[in-house]
């Protein structure tokens, strides 16, 4: 067992004398690249700058800016005569709940729940949930 730890100890010492003498001639290798073609190395460093600046001020000029809050368009909610807790229910109903979770998340019956759902699909003037949702994306209530 021990003189299989020595071999190995004498393997990893080779295998770093040799990752060593590579890694010299590489740099030797690279030193004479150096020496024979300055001009093109300055040409890469000033493109490569460039480069950096052109992304920065275009992040800059062009990024989208901070994000904008989003109101819910007060003016058609109140046009329709949509209450705070029926644009609650709408909000949950977007978040694809059922009656019953919505119901557990707002801490009201789900009998009131239906309610609110019937009074806002009229309100919309939608048939069905999705319509009602994208009814509501398109004035702006629901992001």
């Amino acid at each position: 067992m021990g003189l299989r730890f020595a071999a190995m100890g004498r393997i990893a010492l080779y295998g770093a004398v040799l990752a060593i003498g590579a890694l010299a001639l590489q740099s030797l290798d690279y030193l004479r690249l150096v020496r024979s073609n300055p001009l093109d190395i300055y040409i890469v460093l000033v493109a490569a700058g460039f480069l950096l600046l052109g992304l920065f001020v275009g992040a800059r000029l062009f990024g989208a800016g901070p994000p904008q809050a989003f109101d819910g368009n007060p003016v058609a909610q109140a046009t329709l005569g949509i209450s705070a807790r029926e644009l609650a229910v709408l909000h949950e109903i977007a978040a694809g709940r059922s009656n019953k979770e919505i119901a557990i998340r707002l801490g009201i019956s789900p009998n009131t729940v239906k309610t609110h759902v019937a009074r806002l699909l009229e309100k919309l003037e939608a048939r069905r949930r999705t319509d009602a949702i994208a009814r509501a994306r398109e004035l702006g209530l629901l992001p």
